[in-house]
Protein backbone atom coordinates (compact mmCIF):
# COMPACT_ATOMS: atom_id res chain seq x y z
CA UNK A 1 0.00 0.00 0.00
CA UNK A 2 2.73 2.45 0.63
CA UNK A 3 4.53 1.48 -2.04
CA UNK A 4 1.42 2.27 -4.54
CA UNK A 5 1.30 5.63 -2.91
CA UNK A 6 4.41 6.90 -3.18
CA UNK A 7 4.26 5.39 -6.87
CA UNK A 8 1.18 7.40 -7.42
CA UNK A 9 2.92 10.69 -5.67
CA UNK A 10 5.98 10.02 -8.04
CA UNK A 11 4.20 10.39 -10.79
CA UNK A 12 1.96 13.13 -9.64
CA UNK A 13 5.27 15.36 -9.20
CA UNK A 14 6.19 14.41 -12.82
CA UNK A 15 3.07 15.39 -14.16
CA UNK A 16 2.87 18.92 -12.21
CA UNK A 17 5.00 20.90 -14.67
CA UNK A 18 2.68 19.66 -17.39
CA UNK A 19 -0.22 20.99 -14.99
CA UNK A 20 0.71 24.27 -14.08
CA UNK A 21 1.59 24.64 -17.46
CA UNK A 22 -2.12 23.77 -18.63
CA UNK A 23 -3.90 26.20 -15.99
CA UNK A 24 -1.98 29.32 -17.22
CA UNK A 25 -2.63 28.68 -20.97
CA UNK A 26 -5.59 31.26 -22.62
CA UNK A 27 -7.39 28.08 -24.32
CA UNK A 28 -9.43 30.10 -26.29
CA UNK A 29 -6.42 31.87 -28.24
CA UNK A 30 -4.81 28.21 -28.37
CA UNK A 31 -7.58 27.07 -30.18
CA UNK A 32 -8.20 29.48 -33.15
CA UNK A 33 -4.54 29.85 -33.95
CA UNK A 34 -5.02 25.55 -34.68
CA UNK A 35 -8.21 25.94 -36.26
CA UNK A 36 -6.62 28.21 -38.62
CA UNK A 37 -3.79 26.12 -39.27
CA UNK A 38 -3.22 25.28 -42.56
CA UNK A 39 -1.00 22.27 -41.72
CA UNK A 40 -4.02 20.40 -39.78
CA UNK A 41 -4.45 16.89 -41.13
CA UNK A 42 -7.79 16.06 -41.97
CA UNK A 43 -9.39 13.32 -39.92
CA UNK A 44 -11.53 10.11 -39.95
CA UNK A 45 -13.69 9.73 -36.76
CA UNK A 46 -14.76 6.13 -36.46
CA UNK A 47 -17.79 5.26 -34.27
CA UNK A 48 -18.00 2.03 -33.61
CA UNK A 49 -22.03 0.25 -32.35
CA UNK A 50 -23.72 -2.30 -31.52
CA UNK A 51 -26.94 -1.92 -29.83
CA UNK A 52 -26.58 1.48 -29.64
CA UNK A 53 -29.96 2.55 -30.47
CA UNK A 54 -30.39 4.77 -27.54
CA UNK A 55 -27.34 7.12 -27.77
CA UNK A 56 -26.15 6.43 -31.48
CA UNK A 57 -27.73 9.49 -33.21
CA UNK A 58 -27.03 11.94 -29.85
CA UNK A 59 -23.04 10.36 -30.60
CA UNK A 60 -23.48 11.36 -34.80
CA UNK A 61 -24.95 15.35 -33.79
CA UNK A 62 -21.85 15.63 -31.49
CA UNK A 63 -19.35 14.11 -34.02
CA UNK A 64 -20.70 16.30 -36.70
CA UNK A 65 -21.10 19.46 -34.79
CA UNK A 66 -17.25 19.26 -34.15
CA UNK A 67 -15.01 22.30 -34.94
CA UNK A 68 -12.79 20.95 -37.27
CA UNK A 69 -11.41 21.80 -40.68
CA UNK A 70 -11.80 18.72 -42.79
CA UNK A 71 -13.45 15.42 -41.26
CA UNK A 72 -16.02 12.18 -42.24
CA UNK A 73 -17.75 10.66 -39.13
CA UNK A 74 -18.06 6.84 -40.14
CA UNK A 75 -20.68 4.97 -38.04
CA UNK A 76 -20.16 1.12 -37.94
CA UNK A 77 -22.95 -1.01 -37.22
CA UNK A 78 -21.98 -3.97 -36.22
CA UNK A 79 -24.44 -6.49 -36.79
CA UNK A 80 -26.79 -4.78 -34.58
CA UNK A 81 -29.93 -6.42 -33.47
CA UNK A 82 -31.68 -3.62 -32.39
CA UNK A 83 -32.60 -0.36 -34.91
CA UNK A 84 -29.30 1.30 -34.59
CA UNK A 85 -29.13 1.73 -38.78
CA UNK A 86 -32.74 2.33 -38.88
CA UNK A 87 -32.61 5.70 -36.27
CA UNK A 88 -28.91 6.84 -37.93
CA UNK A 89 -30.27 6.29 -41.34
CA UNK A 90 -33.87 7.80 -40.74
CA UNK A 91 -32.48 10.86 -38.79
CA UNK A 92 -29.86 11.76 -41.35
CA UNK A 93 -31.68 10.66 -44.49
CA UNK A 94 -29.18 8.69 -45.39
CA UNK A 95 -28.95 6.94 -48.85
CA UNK A 96 -27.17 3.79 -50.13
CA UNK A 97 -23.84 4.17 -51.82
CA UNK A 98 -21.38 1.66 -53.86
CA UNK A 99 -19.45 -0.26 -51.40
CA UNK A 100 -15.87 0.73 -51.94
CA UNK A 101 -13.73 -0.98 -48.93
CA UNK A 102 -9.54 -0.88 -48.85
CA UNK A 103 -8.31 -4.36 -46.84
CA UNK A 104 -5.75 -3.20 -44.78
CA UNK A 105 -7.05 -5.73 -42.44
CA UNK A 106 -9.51 -8.81 -42.59
CA UNK A 107 -13.07 -8.19 -41.29
CA UNK A 108 -15.99 -9.89 -40.94
CA UNK A 109 -18.24 -9.20 -44.17
CA UNK A 110 -19.09 -5.11 -44.58
CA UNK A 111 -22.72 -5.53 -46.26
CA UNK A 112 -23.93 -2.16 -47.20
CA UNK A 113 -22.91 1.37 -47.03
CA UNK A 114 -24.62 4.40 -46.59
CA UNK A 115 -24.13 8.20 -46.89
CA UNK A 116 -26.30 11.65 -45.07
CA UNK A 117 -27.99 13.25 -47.93
CA UNK A 118 -27.99 16.18 -44.90
CA UNK A 119 -24.01 15.47 -44.10
CA UNK A 120 -22.19 14.36 -47.00
CA UNK A 121 -19.76 13.92 -44.54
CA UNK A 122 -21.55 11.39 -42.82
CA UNK A 123 -21.30 7.60 -43.84
CA UNK A 124 -22.64 4.18 -42.16
CA UNK A 125 -21.53 0.98 -42.81
CA UNK A 126 -23.16 -2.12 -41.91
CA UNK A 127 -21.43 -5.45 -41.52
CA UNK A 128 -21.53 -8.30 -39.75
CA UNK A 129 -21.38 -8.84 -35.94
CA UNK A 130 -17.57 -9.22 -34.92
CA UNK A 131 -17.10 -7.01 -31.97
CA UNK A 132 -15.99 -3.83 -31.46
CA UNK A 133 -11.99 -4.37 -32.52
CA UNK A 134 -13.35 -5.52 -36.02
CA UNK A 135 -15.56 -2.80 -36.38
CA UNK A 136 -13.22 -0.32 -36.00
CA UNK A 137 -10.54 -2.47 -38.44
CA UNK A 138 -13.65 -2.35 -40.92
CA UNK A 139 -13.88 1.60 -40.06
CA UNK A 140 -10.24 1.99 -40.80
CA UNK A 141 -10.75 -0.25 -44.10
CA UNK A 142 -13.42 2.15 -45.15
CA UNK A 143 -11.49 5.49 -43.85
CA UNK A 144 -9.96 7.89 -46.76
CA UNK A 145 -8.13 10.45 -44.37
CA UNK A 146 -4.35 9.76 -42.58
CA UNK A 147 -5.55 10.09 -39.22
CA UNK A 148 -8.51 8.58 -37.21
CA UNK A 149 -10.32 9.10 -34.20
CA UNK A 150 -11.76 5.95 -32.57
CA UNK A 151 -14.90 7.17 -30.40
CA UNK A 152 -17.44 4.48 -28.21
CA UNK A 153 -21.04 4.76 -29.80
CA UNK A 154 -22.06 6.01 -26.14
CA UNK A 155 -19.73 9.29 -26.00
CA UNK A 156 -20.10 12.46 -26.78
CA UNK A 157 -17.48 15.16 -27.18
CA UNK A 158 -16.78 18.52 -26.93
CA UNK A 159 -16.39 20.69 -29.67
CA UNK A 160 -12.95 21.54 -29.83
CA UNK A 161 -12.01 18.38 -28.82
CA UNK A 162 -10.34 16.97 -32.36
CA UNK A 163 -8.04 20.25 -32.48
CA UNK A 164 -6.76 19.90 -28.96
CA UNK A 165 -6.23 16.05 -29.64
CA UNK A 166 -4.47 17.00 -32.91
CA UNK A 167 -2.44 19.62 -31.46
CA UNK A 168 0.50 17.87 -30.40
CA UNK A 169 0.57 15.50 -33.11
CA UNK A 170 0.58 18.75 -35.69
CA UNK A 171 2.75 20.70 -33.51
CA UNK A 172 5.60 17.48 -33.49
CA UNK A 173 5.00 17.38 -37.24
CA UNK A 174 3.93 14.02 -37.22
CA UNK A 175 6.13 12.66 -34.29
CA UNK A 176 3.47 11.86 -32.14
CA UNK A 177 1.59 9.16 -33.65
CA UNK A 178 -1.11 8.66 -31.35
CA UNK A 179 -2.92 10.88 -28.46
CA UNK A 180 -5.94 10.30 -26.10
CA UNK A 181 -8.10 12.75 -24.25
CA UNK A 182 -9.40 12.92 -20.62
CA UNK A 183 -12.41 10.96 -20.65
CA UNK A 184 -15.69 12.77 -18.05
CA UNK A 185 -18.90 10.75 -16.75
CA UNK A 186 -21.82 12.50 -18.06
CA UNK A 187 -24.33 11.24 -15.74
CA UNK A 188 -25.98 14.07 -13.71
CA UNK A 189 -25.21 16.97 -16.60
CA UNK A 190 -27.59 18.62 -18.95
CA UNK A 191 -27.21 17.73 -22.34
CA UNK A 192 -28.97 19.78 -25.28
CA UNK A 193 -28.48 19.21 -29.09
CA UNK A 194 -25.66 17.02 -28.16
CA UNK A 195 -23.34 18.46 -25.94
CA UNK A 196 -23.07 19.24 -22.39
CA UNK A 197 -24.52 22.55 -21.59
CA UNK A 198 -24.47 22.61 -17.41
CA UNK A 199 -21.76 19.84 -15.76
CA UNK A 200 -23.38 18.52 -12.65
CA UNK A 201 -23.37 15.82 -10.28
CA UNK A 202 -25.28 12.50 -10.56
CA UNK A 203 -27.23 11.29 -7.44
CA UNK A 204 -26.09 8.02 -7.28
CA UNK A 205 -23.14 7.35 -5.14
CA UNK A 206 -21.37 4.50 -7.17
CA UNK A 207 -21.45 7.25 -10.19
CA UNK A 208 -20.23 9.93 -7.74
CA UNK A 209 -17.30 7.86 -6.84
CA UNK A 210 -16.25 7.00 -10.40
CA UNK A 211 -15.95 10.17 -11.66
CA UNK A 212 -13.55 10.38 -8.46
CA UNK A 213 -11.62 7.31 -9.52
CA UNK A 214 -11.85 9.18 -13.40
CA UNK A 215 -9.82 12.05 -12.04
CA UNK A 216 -7.22 10.20 -10.30
CA UNK A 217 -6.40 8.04 -13.69
CA UNK A 218 -6.11 10.79 -15.86
CA UNK A 219 -4.97 13.64 -14.16
CA UNK A 220 -2.62 11.74 -12.06
CA UNK A 221 -1.57 8.09 -13.46
CA UNK A 222 -2.01 8.75 -17.38
CA UNK A 223 -0.41 12.47 -17.53
CA UNK A 224 2.54 11.23 -14.92
CA UNK A 225 3.10 8.20 -17.71
CA UNK A 226 2.86 10.09 -20.79
CA UNK A 227 5.44 12.74 -19.60
CA UNK A 228 7.90 10.08 -19.22
CA UNK A 229 6.32 8.42 -22.84
CA UNK A 230 5.63 5.45 -21.08
CA UNK A 231 1.74 5.94 -21.72
CA UNK A 232 0.36 2.51 -22.05
CA UNK A 233 -3.80 3.40 -22.33
CA UNK A 234 -5.41 5.82 -24.30
CA UNK A 235 -9.51 4.69 -23.78
CA UNK A 236 -11.45 3.47 -26.01
CA UNK A 237 -14.18 5.79 -25.42
CA UNK A 238 -11.65 8.27 -27.41
CA UNK A 239 -8.70 8.47 -28.60
CA UNK A 240 -6.65 9.48 -32.22
CA UNK A 241 -4.25 7.40 -34.02
CA UNK A 242 -1.96 8.15 -37.58
CA UNK A 243 -3.38 5.18 -39.74
CA UNK A 244 -0.04 4.38 -40.92
CA UNK A 245 1.14 3.30 -37.96
CA UNK A 246 -1.68 1.38 -36.78
CA UNK A 247 -1.83 -0.91 -40.41
CA UNK A 248 2.08 -1.27 -39.52
CA UNK A 249 1.39 -2.56 -35.95
CA UNK A 250 -1.49 -5.08 -37.54
CA UNK A 251 -4.66 -3.18 -36.11
CA UNK A 252 -6.99 -3.86 -33.35
CA UNK A 253 -6.67 -7.92 -32.12
CA UNK A 254 -10.27 -9.48 -32.51
CA UNK A 255 -9.68 -11.99 -29.67
CA UNK A 256 -9.44 -9.82 -26.76
CA UNK A 257 -11.61 -7.87 -24.67
CA UNK A 258 -8.53 -5.02 -23.95
CA UNK A 259 -8.09 -3.99 -27.46
CA UNK A 260 -7.48 -0.51 -26.58
CA UNK A 261 -4.70 -1.30 -24.57
CA UNK A 262 -3.36 -4.38 -26.28
CA UNK A 263 -3.38 -1.68 -29.28
CA UNK A 264 -1.05 1.08 -27.77
CA UNK A 265 1.35 -1.72 -26.03
CA UNK A 266 1.79 -3.20 -29.67
CA UNK A 267 2.46 0.42 -31.35
CA UNK A 268 5.11 0.93 -28.70
CA UNK A 269 6.80 -2.32 -29.35
CA UNK A 270 6.73 -1.38 -33.23
CA UNK A 271 8.26 2.15 -32.74
CA UNK A 272 10.74 0.74 -29.86
CA UNK A 273 11.79 -2.43 -32.53
CA UNK A 274 12.31 0.51 -35.78
CA UNK A 275 14.11 2.53 -33.03
CA UNK A 276 11.79 5.44 -34.00
CA UNK A 277 11.62 8.39 -31.61
CA UNK A 278 8.01 8.52 -32.41
CA UNK A 279 5.79 9.20 -28.94
CA UNK A 280 2.09 8.54 -27.74
CA UNK A 281 0.59 11.34 -25.69
CA UNK A 282 -2.50 11.98 -23.14
CA UNK A 283 -3.96 15.49 -23.06
CA UNK A 284 -5.27 16.55 -19.82
CA UNK A 285 -7.84 18.75 -21.13
CA UNK A 286 -11.35 17.52 -20.89
CA UNK A 287 -12.77 16.69 -24.10
CA UNK A 288 -15.13 13.62 -24.31
CA UNK A 289 -18.15 12.29 -21.82
CA UNK A 290 -19.62 8.84 -21.42
CA UNK A 291 -22.09 7.34 -19.63
CA UNK A 292 -20.71 5.87 -16.81
CA UNK A 293 -22.21 2.46 -15.39
CA UNK A 294 -25.23 3.10 -12.99
CA UNK A 295 -25.83 -0.16 -11.33
CA UNK A 296 -24.02 -1.97 -9.14
CA UNK A 297 -24.30 -4.94 -12.08
CA UNK A 298 -23.15 -3.20 -14.64
CA UNK A 299 -20.08 -1.60 -13.13
CA UNK A 300 -18.83 -4.98 -11.94
CA UNK A 301 -19.17 -6.34 -15.31
CA UNK A 302 -17.12 -3.30 -16.67
CA UNK A 303 -14.20 -3.61 -13.81
CA UNK A 304 -14.36 -7.52 -14.34
CA UNK A 305 -13.70 -7.05 -18.28
CA UNK A 306 -10.89 -4.16 -17.80
CA UNK A 307 -9.00 -6.44 -15.63
CA UNK A 308 -9.40 -9.27 -17.59
CA UNK A 309 -8.24 -6.99 -20.68
CA UNK A 310 -5.21 -5.52 -18.28
CA UNK A 311 -4.40 -9.63 -18.09
CA UNK A 312 -4.42 -10.07 -21.87
CA UNK A 313 -2.49 -7.93 -22.82
CA UNK A 314 0.31 -8.19 -20.18
CA UNK A 315 0.29 -12.17 -21.04
CA UNK A 316 0.25 -11.62 -24.68
CA UNK A 317 3.41 -8.60 -24.83
CA UNK A 318 5.39 -10.70 -21.61
CA UNK A 319 8.40 -10.97 -24.05
CA UNK A 320 9.00 -7.11 -23.47
CA UNK A 321 8.43 -6.82 -19.39
CA UNK A 322 11.52 -6.59 -18.13
CA UNK A 323 13.14 -6.15 -21.15
CA UNK A 324 15.91 -3.62 -21.72
CA UNK A 325 15.44 -3.11 -25.30
CA UNK A 326 11.87 -1.46 -24.73
CA UNK A 327 13.38 1.29 -21.77
CA UNK A 328 10.91 2.70 -19.62
CA UNK A 329 8.14 1.00 -21.26
CA UNK A 330 9.93 -2.66 -20.23
CA UNK A 331 11.53 -1.64 -17.31
CA UNK A 332 8.68 0.60 -15.52
CA UNK A 333 5.37 0.59 -17.39
CA UNK A 334 4.42 -2.95 -18.13
CA UNK A 335 5.64 -3.94 -14.09
CA UNK A 336 3.69 -1.03 -12.98
CA UNK A 337 0.39 -2.44 -14.46
CA UNK A 338 1.60 -5.85 -13.62
CA UNK A 339 2.03 -5.68 -9.47
CA UNK A 340 0.31 -2.06 -9.34
CA UNK A 341 -3.02 -2.40 -11.29
CA UNK A 342 -3.22 -6.24 -12.16
CA UNK A 343 -1.72 -8.04 -8.79
CA UNK A 344 -2.29 -5.44 -6.08
CA UNK A 345 -5.70 -6.27 -6.16
CA UNK A 346 -5.05 -10.21 -4.89
CA UNK A 347 -2.96 -8.94 -2.09
CA UNK A 348 -5.23 -5.89 -1.03
CA UNK A 349 -7.75 -8.49 -1.39
CA UNK A 350 -6.04 -11.26 1.19
CA UNK A 351 -5.15 -8.11 3.47
CA UNK A 352 -8.97 -7.37 4.53
CA UNK A 353 -9.24 -11.31 5.17
CA UNK A 354 -6.06 -11.45 7.16
CA UNK A 355 -7.37 -8.61 9.05
CA UNK A 356 -11.05 -9.71 9.57
CA UNK A 357 -9.92 -13.13 10.46
CA UNK A 358 -7.46 -11.97 12.49
CA UNK A 359 -10.05 -9.70 14.60
CA UNK A 360 -12.50 -12.76 14.55
CA UNK A 361 -9.62 -15.07 15.98
CA UNK A 362 -7.73 -12.89 18.11
CA UNK A 363 -4.39 -12.90 16.32
CA UNK A 364 -3.89 -9.82 15.60
CA UNK A 365 -4.66 -7.05 18.01
CA UNK A 366 -7.08 -4.13 17.59
CA UNK A 367 -4.98 -1.76 17.88
CA UNK A 368 -2.72 -2.86 15.01
CA UNK A 369 -5.80 -3.48 12.99
CA UNK A 370 -6.78 0.62 13.62
CA UNK A 371 -3.59 1.51 12.64
CA UNK A 372 -3.85 -0.54 9.24
CA UNK A 373 -7.59 0.63 8.58
CA UNK A 374 -6.39 4.23 9.12
CA UNK A 375 -3.26 4.30 7.08
CA UNK A 376 -5.54 2.90 4.09
CA UNK A 377 -8.06 5.49 4.42
CA UNK A 378 -5.48 7.88 4.80
CA UNK A 379 -4.09 6.90 1.36
CA UNK A 380 -7.12 6.48 -0.24
CA UNK A 381 -8.16 9.95 0.67
CA UNK A 382 -5.23 11.96 0.30
CA UNK A 383 -4.61 10.52 -3.55
CA UNK A 384 -8.82 10.39 -4.33
CA UNK A 385 -8.76 14.11 -2.93
CA UNK A 386 -5.57 15.54 -4.37
CA UNK A 387 -7.39 13.94 -7.85
CA UNK A 388 -10.13 15.93 -7.09
CA UNK A 389 -8.83 19.46 -6.14
CA UNK A 390 -6.51 19.10 -9.01
CA UNK A 391 -9.13 19.15 -11.47
CA UNK A 392 -10.84 22.11 -9.78
CA UNK A 393 -7.41 23.98 -9.77
CA UNK A 394 -6.73 23.00 -13.29
CA UNK A 395 -10.53 23.43 -15.17
CA UNK A 396 -12.57 24.43 -13.14
CA UNK A 397 -15.31 22.91 -14.39
CA UNK A 398 -17.63 22.14 -11.59
CA UNK A 399 -19.74 26.04 -11.11
CA UNK A 400 -20.27 25.87 -7.05
CA UNK A 401 -18.34 25.00 -4.44
CA UNK A 402 -20.80 22.58 -3.09
CA UNK A 403 -20.09 20.28 -5.87
CA UNK A 404 -16.45 19.89 -5.09
CA UNK A 405 -17.15 19.78 -1.39
CA UNK A 406 -19.56 16.84 -1.81
CA UNK A 407 -16.95 15.31 -4.14
CA UNK A 408 -14.43 15.45 -1.52
CA UNK A 409 -16.17 14.67 1.07
CA UNK A 410 -17.27 11.17 -0.98
CA UNK A 411 -14.09 10.64 -1.72
CA UNK A 412 -12.88 10.34 1.86
CA UNK A 413 -15.53 6.76 1.91
CA UNK A 414 -13.72 5.20 -0.77
CA UNK A 415 -12.21 2.52 1.61
CA UNK A 416 -15.15 2.18 3.25
CA UNK A 417 -17.17 0.34 0.80
CA UNK A 418 -16.11 1.39 -3.21
CA UNK A 419 -12.49 0.00 -2.86
CA UNK A 420 -13.21 -3.40 -1.62
CA UNK A 421 -15.68 -3.84 -3.92
CA UNK A 422 -13.59 -2.81 -6.92
CA UNK A 423 -10.48 -5.09 -5.31
CA UNK A 424 -13.28 -8.23 -5.40
CA UNK A 425 -14.31 -7.35 -8.76
CA UNK A 426 -10.74 -7.03 -10.28
CA UNK A 427 -9.80 -10.46 -8.52
CA UNK A 428 -13.13 -11.51 -10.13
CA UNK A 429 -11.53 -10.58 -13.62
CA UNK A 430 -7.85 -12.05 -13.09
CA UNK A 431 -10.01 -15.09 -11.99
CA UNK A 432 -11.65 -14.75 -15.56
CA UNK A 433 -8.60 -14.48 -17.99
CA UNK A 434 -6.67 -17.65 -16.06
CA UNK A 435 -9.94 -19.90 -17.49
CA UNK A 436 -10.08 -18.02 -20.42
CA UNK A 437 -14.04 -17.50 -19.62
CA UNK A 438 -16.04 -14.71 -19.63
CA UNK A 439 -17.39 -11.87 -22.20
CA UNK A 440 -17.94 -7.93 -22.66
CA UNK A 441 -21.07 -8.47 -20.68
CA UNK A 442 -24.06 -6.07 -20.72
CA UNK A 443 -24.17 -2.45 -19.20
CA UNK A 444 -27.99 -1.11 -19.89
CA UNK A 445 -27.66 2.10 -21.66
CA UNK A 446 -30.26 5.23 -20.42
CA UNK A 447 -28.98 7.49 -22.84
CA UNK A 448 -27.09 10.17 -21.44
CA UNK A 449 -29.22 12.66 -23.61
CA UNK A 450 -32.38 10.90 -23.07
CA UNK A 451 -31.60 10.41 -19.17
CA UNK A 452 -30.32 14.37 -18.53
CA UNK A 453 -33.51 15.77 -20.58
CA UNK A 454 -35.60 13.50 -17.73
Amino acid sequence: MASVSLLYIGMFLVAGPRIRKERQLNREAHIEEISMNKDTFPISVLVPAYNEEVGVVSTARSMLALNYPQFEVIVVDDGSSDQTSERVIAEFRMKEIDLAVRRYFDTQPVERAYQSTLFPNLFLIQKQNGGKADALNAGINFSKYPYFAAIDGDSLLDRDALLKTMKPIIDSNGKVTATGGTVRIANGSRIVRSEVENIALPKTPIVLMQIIEYFRAFLIGRLGLSRMNMLLIVSGAFGVFEKSRVIKAGGYKVNTVGEDMELIVRMHKSIKDEKSDQRIEYIQDPVCWTEAPSTVASLRSQRRRWQRGLAETLWTHKSMLLNPKYKGIGLFALPYYLFVELLSAIFELLGYIIIVAGLLFAFISWEITLVMFMATVLYGSLISSLAVLLEEWTYHKYPDVKSLLKLFLWSLSEAFWYRPLTVLWRCEGLISAIRQKGSWGNMQRKGISEEEAA
